[in-house]
């Protein structure tokens, strides 16, 4: 099955298309509050836990050692559900001019929708997907920010960064509607959703995820998949890791 997508006017409109149609497939909400409740309850008392979801996991007390395990087994778990469909090595060029998206390209962003709420989350990050919330461009783009550092898009990390700091000086348990406009991040944010627009258009899929991540070369679909979803969300771990738990800035 294809995803329908209406033929875009630009770069940038491709990946939010793309985006679009990952976010609203079944499951790509992750509920902040019940994920933190489920894995820290198996390790936390009730207090402890209840502290990690009004706060932040690391304000609560909870050691990173335990985040960063919990994280990797997120990233696992998702890296042996997104291989088992046996992703496609080479998607064809100009499913964009169809008009439709390929079932394998959006169950491969639909996990990395998914594992990236779940990092974010345990790395203090507010709600950034609201069940029941109207999918908007600024949930898109916040949304694009994190691809784009998984991608390693210039400028990306940078971004989420500066997003982070600003979000530090309000604990929060949902993401402000207004964040990127009311800080001026925003064209920074389009620039990014137009970076991958294109390399989603200019080549087949298994290239863009070959030109991402170096170590691919020609290998076989799976193990493609298998590489390219580690890599990606590891690329993502590391950099949420560097962000100071309090102050959302840099090393």
């Amino acid at each position: 099955m294809s995803a329908q997508l209406p033929e875009p006017a630009d770069k940038g409109d491709i990946w939010n298309r793309v985006l679009r149609a990952t976010l609203t497939m079944p499951g790509a909400r992750v509920d902040r509050t019940a994920f933190l409740h489920k894995e820290f309850s198996k390790h936390f008392p009730l207090e402890i836990v209840e502290s990690a979801i009004s706060k932040t996991p690391a304000q609560a007390g909870i050691p990173a050692v335990t985040i960063r395990r919990i994280a990797e087994s997120s990233i696992s778990w998702h890296r042996s559900g997104v291989t088992a469909a046996s992703f496609a090595a080479g998607l064809p060029g100009g499913w964009w001019m169809a008009g439709t998206m390929p079932a394998d390209l959006t169950q491969f962003f639909w996990h990395i929708a998914v594992v990236l709420q779940k990092l974010a989350y345990l790395h203090g990050w507010p709600e950034l997907l609201i069940n029941g919330e109207e999918l908007d461009d600024e949930t898109l783009h916040i949304f694009t920010i994190f691809v784009g550092v998984m991608f390693g898009a210039t400028g990306a990390g940078k971004l989420l960064a500066q997003l982070s700091e600003r979000l530090s000086e309000q604990i929060a348990t949902r993401l402000p509607k207004e964040a990127l406009t009311k800080w001026g991040l925003y064209r920074l944010a389009r620039s990014i959703a137009k970076w991958i627009g294109v390399k989603l258009t200019k080549e087949s899929f298994s290239r863009v995820l070959s030109k991402a991540i170096p170590v691919l070369g020609a290998f076989v679909s799976g193990t493609i998949t298998w590489i390219s979803i580690s890599q990606m969300s590891n690329r993502l771990l590391t950099h949420l890791e560097k962000l100071h738990p309090h102050t959302g800035t840099t090393d």
